[in-house]
C-alpha cells in the first residue's frame, strides 16, 4: 500500500510505477494496481515470496525523495478480526504525563524521561514510577484540565474506530499511560475497551505512586495475546499500532503492525509507518478503500 496525506502531497501514477519498478528490480513480479483513493493511496501484489520488509525497504528507497507512506503485509487468509493501538502520541498527538508534568513546573524534567523510555534507552516501569513520584501533591482535578485543554485526537483516528468497528473487528486501546485518559479517549474515538495504569488519588491529591501492577511492553502483549484467544483468533489476523519501544512486543507479535510517527526501533520492525498520512490510512493498509470509510476524519 501506498498512501500521502489528503491535504499536501499528491499519489501519482508515476510514483506507483516507480514502486512496481522497485519490486520488479528485485526479482518479483508486481500484480495489478487496485486504486484505494484517487491519488491518496494505492496497492498491488507481488507474486514470488518476497518478503514484507523487503518489500518495504524497496519501495521506501525508490520513494525516498516523495512524502509518501509505504505499508508491505502479508497476504489476509480472513478478515482482520482485532485492532490493538497505543494512545499516546498514537490515537492522541501528545504525552498525557508531559502534559500534566507541565502544570506542575516539572515538564521539561518528565518529557525527558518520556523520550528516553519511548526510545528504549531505559527501562519503562522505571521511568513511569520516576515520572509519577514527581507529580505528588498535584491537585486530581487538574486532570480534567489537562484533557479538556490539551488532549486531541490525531487526525483520521474518529474514521479508523468507525470503519473498523462497522466491520465488526473488535477495538481495544492499550496504553503505558493512564485510565483517567484512556477511558475517556477511548469513548471519545470508539474503542470497544481499554487498559491502562491507574494513578493513585487520596484526599483529592495525586501520591506520586500507581495502583496495582504497572501494564508496561510486556502487559500490553499479554492483552494482545489474551483478546486473541479470547476472540478464537491467530495472531495473522491481528493488527498493533503503535509509536515507541514500549509497543514493541505487541506489534512483533501481530500479523500487520503499524507505527504512526514512529521512533527508528519500532520503524524497523513495523510492517510499515505512518509519516505522512493521517490514522484512517490504517485502513488502506487492510485493503479497503475510501468509499468504504465510515465517520468524519478530524481530530479533537
Amino acid at each position: 500500500m501506498l498512501a500521502v496525506k489528503r491535504d499536501a502531497a499528491t499519489l501519482t501514477s508515476a510514483d506507483v510505477e516507480t514502486a512496481r519498478d522497485a519490486i520488479a528490480a528485485a526479482g518479483h513480479e508486481p500484480g495489478p494496481v487496485h486504486w484505494l483513493a484517487r491519488d491518496e493511496a494505492a496497492s498491488f501484489e507481488i507474486e514470488g515470496g518476497m518478503q514484507p520488509a523487503a518489500a518495504r525497504d524497496a519501495v521506501r528507497e525508490a520513494l525516498s525523495t516523495r512524502p509518501i507512506d509505504v505499508v508491505a503485509r502479508p497476504r489476509l487468509t480472513g478478515s482482520v478480526g482485532l485492532f490493538i493501538s497505543d494512545m499516546d502520541s498514537t490515537i492522541v498527538g501528545c504525552e498525557c504525563i508531559d502534559e500534566i508534568a507541565d502544570f506542575c513546573g516539572r515538564g521539561d524534567e518528565v518529557a525527558e524521561i518520556t523520550a528516553a523510555a519511548m526510545r528504549g534507552e531505559i527501562d519503562f516501569a522505571e521511568s513511569l514510577r520516576r515520572r509519577v513520584a514527581m507529580l505528588e501533591g498535584l491537585e486530581a482535578d487538574m486532570l480534567r484540565q489537562v484533557y479538556d485543554e490539551r488532549v486531541r485526537l490525531n487526525p483520521g483516528a474518529r474514521e479508523l474506530l468507525a470503519t473498523l468497528g462497522a466491520q465488526h473487528t473488535c477495538t481495544i486501546l492499550v496504553s503505558g499511560g493512564f485510565t483517567y485518559f484512556a477511558e475517556r479517549i477511548a469513548r471519545k474515538a470508539g474503542f470497544e475497551g481499554f487498559h491502562a495504569n491507574e494513578l493513585e488519588i487520596r484526599n483529592g491529591r495525586l501520591t506520586g505512586r500507581l495502583v496495582g501492577e504497572i501494564l508496561d511492553a510486556t502487559g500490553k502483549f499479554r492483552v494482545l495475546l489474551r483478546a486473541a484467544a479470547a476472540l478464537k483468533l491467530d495472531l495473522e489476523r491481528c493488527i498493533a499500532l503503535g509509536d515507541g519501544a514500549n509497543d514493541l512486543p505487541m506489534m512483533q507479535a501481530a500479523g500487520i503492525s503499524i507505527g504512526y510517527r514512529a521512533k527508528p526501533k519500532l520503524a524497523e520492525i513495523a510492517s510499515g509507518n505512518l509519516t505522512h498520512a493521517g490514522l484512517d490510512a490504517v485502513l488502506f493498509a487492510l485493503g479497503i478503500p475510501r468509499s468504504r470509510f465510515r465517520g468524519v476524519r478530524n481530530g479533537g
